[in-house]
């Protein structure tokens, strides 16, 4: 049986806690915090220009620095919008995916759907200082909510902190009754055994005979069946799953989520919709944009970089070039674009980097049943459905409008099978498969979009996939400066897939080429 990473540091975090997973991952070379540092390339930029290609967050952090240092820039960008896959979909916004398939966003005013990254860990420091510098408000997005659910297709539906104290529990008692048989007497001393048994005895809310059963005093962390009221109201027990229950259908895995290094707390999300750090790059690097661009080639010479592109708005081919060239553009897009005078090693390495097939299906449901019934605020509710999980808004709480959750988010073959279906037939599975976990949102569905990013005309795909043996024999090509060709996105960062990969990959970018500008001159 092969244990991934991810799930081998979950059974960690249910053996030791947080801070033990954070000590693996150290050890393991997986938890270091964000490399950032802020560049400081002085004004010795000018008469140079730098051609940058693509408009989202890598292309523009770089034009913004770069044209600090007195750099020339211009940004080609496909799309009327900068931002890439940072986006928010509105009410009122059209989108056509790959295939021809058009929807038009119905959210009410105020609500929205991020249809990529939707999260900040507090260890994403590039992003947290162009936040203060930009004025970027930020509010918390709760990972973990101990009111959500753990759902199952069998009907198995249990609060994650009930079913974290069960687990727990379970373990603690185990482990108290190999202590008590001495099965760990040539492992530990007498001090050592009594000092475990005391540990685990409350660690694992075990009674005086070290067995975790139903109590008021395990009530207390895994919830009520009838929660304590006024003076001679103590509050009913409730009853704690067995440990048969919570192995049988793995209710334990989805406990690992809130384990990962990236998604300790305090994680983030800007307030009114992701798009908020690039629209703030946006407003400072607008006046470099040539938007409705499409890159039709790539040539590289000892003197700089030509690129050939469509301008769609007028429906004209255009030329532009630059000393060198910051390339953002997602490998499953630029590995179908002609690159000439490229190392030839680098353009084998642009085709062999996969994309990560993803969907994700945005739900208005007409009140916000979730918190008035259920007495959910934000977090996320896991299920085995391939809808794979809930995501409640972590904003506007107790307000009696409507609301808008983020109804699936699934990767791989799920992900290719719902985006083969029309948008109205996703919808409805979609709402099915959240009946099944909250019956209300029968009666409550008003509207929906999704978007499976494998048919994003401007990505094919959520993010860059790496193994082992790709991060060996490929990366470093990928990352490297060919004479004034560099490539800049979340692909070329060990935090691929967040935007915080793609603002380390664009800072040090342009670190490498004002360097290599120097050198020049």
């Amino acid at each position: 049986m092969t244990v991934s990473r991810r799930d081998f540091l979950g059974m960690v975090g249910m053996a030791g806690g947080s801070a033990t997973v954070f000590q693996m991952m150290t050890v393991m070379g997986l938890a270091a915090p964000s490399t950032y540092v802020q560049p400081k390339l002085g004004n010795e930029g000018q008469g140079k220009k730098i051609l940058i290609l693509g408009g989202g967050l890598a292309g523009m952090c770089s034009a913004y620095e770069m044209q600090k240092a007195g750099y020339e820039v211009e940004i080609l960008e496909f799309n009327a919008r900068a931002g890439g896959r940072v986006w928010t979909l509105r009410g009122g916004d059209n989108y056509t995916e790959l295939g021809g398939f058009e929807q038009t966003c119905q959210f009410d005013k105020g609500l929205y759907l991020n249809p990529g990254p939707w999260r900040i860990p507090h260890v994403h420091q590039a992003y947290q200082h162009y936040a203060r510098e930009f004025g970027v408000k930020l509010e918390v997005f709760p990972m973990i909510n101990h009111a959500a659910y753990i759902h199952r297709k069998s009907g198995t539906k249990e609060r994650q902190g009930a079913l974290m104290v069960d687990m727990q529990g379970h373990v603690s008692e185990l482990l108290a009754k190999a202590v008590n048989q001495n099965a760990l007497d040539q492992a530990m001393t007498a001090e050592d055994k009594a000092k475990l048994l005391e540990a685990l005895r409350g660690w694992g809310f075990l009674d005086k005979d070290y067995r975790y059963t139903k109590s008021l005093a395990t009530s207390l962390y895994r919830g009520y069946e009838r929660d304590p009221g006024a003076r001679l109201e103590p509050g009913t027990p409730s009853t704690p799953l067995t440990l048969d229950a919570i192995l049988k259908e793995g209710l334990w895995s989805n406990l690992n989520d809130g384990l990962s290094y990236e998604f300790h707390s305090t994680i983030f999300e800007p307030v009114g919709g992701i798009d908020a750090m690039a629209r703030a790059f946006e407003a400072r690097t607008r006046q470099f944009i040539k938007y409705r661009s499409k890159v039709t080639s790539i040539k590289q010479d000892d003197a700089g970089v030509s690129v050939t592109y469509q301008d769609l708005a007028t429906n004209t081919t255009k030329t532009a070039r630059g000393d060198y060239c910051i390339c953002t553009i997602p490998l499953s897009i630029l590995s179908q674009i002609p690159l000439t005078g490229l190392n030839s090693k680098l353009v084998d390495g642009i085709k062999k980097v996969p994309y990560a097939p993803s969907f994700k299906a945005g739900v208005q449901y007409k009140r916000r049943f979730w918190e008035q019934d259920e007495q959910i605020y934000g977090g996320v509710t896991y299920t085995d459905q391939t809808m794979s999980l809930m995501s409640y808004p972590a904003n506007n709480y107790n307000s009696l409008g409507k609301g808008v959750v983020l109804g699936a988010y699934m990767f791989g073959p799920d992900a290719v099978r719902f985006t083969g279906m029309n948008p109205q037939d996703r919808l409805k599975e979609v709402v099915r498969q959240n009946i099944a976990i909250h019956p209300q949102a029968e009666k409550e569905f008003d509207n929906g979009i999704s978007v499976g990013w494998h048919r994003v005309p401007w990505t094919l795909g959520c993010y860059g996939l790496y193994n082992d043996q790709t991060r060996k024999d490929i990366y470093p090509t990928l990352c490297a400066l060919d004479k004034r060709f560099i490539l800049a996105g979340e692909h070329t960062s060990y935090w691929n897939a967040w935007q915080e990969g793609a603002l380390l990959a664009a800072v040090s970018a342009v670190e490498i080429i004002h360097k290599d500008a120097a050198q020049r001159s």
